[in-house]
């Protein structure tokens, strides 16, 4: 085997969903995935033993506003190096930064913002691309998304929207009752972007008619839409029976009952994604924050609007996860794919990540018995080492 290649040896691998036992994962100098076998001792002498941890595929955040004090609608470099420095460090290699509804200018800056920072490139966890979640909704479902600044549907401000973003707009979230809403559906796909049904009042026809024009799923599912009748099976109805709807799911426990997310596991089974929501109050005290045009009153890690609406969580992805497996009684494999497989499908990012298989890239987490994380690669590149945190905090006191 060529010099330029780095093996890791870890107690087990998840080679793409079944686990390999005292597994070794061989990576190019270019951070690609060029093998995964058993370790033998004649064949991996020059191999980094991470000692008794699972290697895993790195998760990807596919809804997430900020944390760590810092938020999209910053439209800084400084506050998405940030938020992509701590998602490293909670096993996350990739992100889609999320905006929520404001005036136009903001959310063309935050925009813009991603796309440069993309091209710059930021220390911890990928910056994928742009979420659009708002100014497309409409108002009995409103959450945190002030009305004032919602807007009608268009072909040519979507183009705007896109033209400004530089290409890294890569989902848009809308309300399908809004009028042209199946227009902007098909060309938003036909520019190979991701639609997702949310902050809706429709009908169980309107949802369906969306999923049917090509949109791909329904926004934090239950949360912000028209929920299940058993005469109107509304926005949550069609989001979890249609057979390509991913729908997406924060596994707080406070913004879905534990039940009602096995009942929509059981509707969709791997279709379900693992997303956070998180605002900039994740991994910060209680207090006041800012979540787009709204202050946000943090208390007991729950964010809620002054009228008492829910706003965005503190979720983080591995709570997320240890969440799932222990409501749904999911072995670990099945329960962390929910939040790596299925959004970097979501994304059609399969082949690229998602698992850890030959001809992927590097992006993978190495995790320890009580759940911790012990490293975080990005494509080979090492972006988060708990000892090396450990040691600078040893020297700061």
């Amino acid at each position: 085997m060529g010099s330029n290649i780095l093996h890791f040896r870890a107690a087990r691998v998840l080679h793409d969903q079944q686990w390999l036992n005292d597994g070794v994962v061989s990576i190019t100098a270019g951070g690609m995935i060029a093998n995964i076998e058993r370790y033998d001792e004649s064949q991996h002498r020059d191999t980094t033993d991470l000692g008794n941890v699972s290697l895993l595929p790195g998760m990807i955040d596919t809804h997430v506003h900020g944390a760590k004090g810092c938020d999209v609608m910053d439209a800084s470099h400084e506050s998405l190096d940030t938020m992509s420095r701590f998602f490293a460090s909670q096993g996350v290699t990739g992100f889609v930064a999320t905006t929520v509804t404001a005036p136009v200018v903001k959310v063309r800056a935050a925009l813009q913002q991603v796309a440069k920072s993309q091209h710059i490139g930021v220390e911890g966890a990928a910056l994928l691309g742009a979420y659009l979640e708002g100014p497309y909704f409409t108002e009995k479902n409103k959450g945190a998304h002030p009305t004032e600044w919602f807007r009608e549907l268009s072909v040519e401000e979507i183009e705007s929207w896109i033209s400004y973003s530089d290409g890294a707009l890569i989902t848009v979230a809308l309300a399908p009752e809004k009028k042209n809403a199946l227009e902007v559906i098909r060309y938003l796909k036909q520019q190979g972007i991701k639609v997702m049904l949310g902050h809706s009042d429709a009908s169980f026809d309107q949802v369906q008619a969306a999923l049917d024009a090509g949109a791909d799923g329904i926004v934090h599912c239950y949360n912000g839409m028209r929920g299940l009748h058993h005469r109107d099976p509304g926005v949550v109805g069609a989001g979890l029976c249609h057979p390509n709807s991913f729908v997406e799911m924060i596994a707080d426990g406070h913004h879905v009952h534990p039940t009602a997310v096995d009942i929509a596991h059981r509707c969709c089974q791997s279709r379900l994604t693992l997303i956070t929501d998180a605002m900039c109050a994740t991994h910060m005290p209680d207090g006041q924050y800012q979540l787009g045009e709204f202050t946000v009153n943090v208390q007991d890690s729950i964010a809620t609007t002054d009228s008492g609406s829910l706003a965005g969580s503190t979720l983080t992805m591995p709570v997320a996860v240890q969440n799932i497996q222990r409501w749904l009684n999911l072995p670990l494999e099945r329960a962390w794919l929910l939040a790596s497989l299925t959004p970097a499908t979501s994304l059609g990012l399969q082949h690229q990540l998602g698992t850890l298989a030959v001809g992927k890239q590097a992006s993978m987490v190495a995790l320890n018995s009580d759940f911790t994380i012990s490293k975080t690669w990005v494509k080979g590149r090492l972006v988060f080492d708990a000892l090396c945190v450990s040691h600078q905090e040893s020297i700061c006191i």
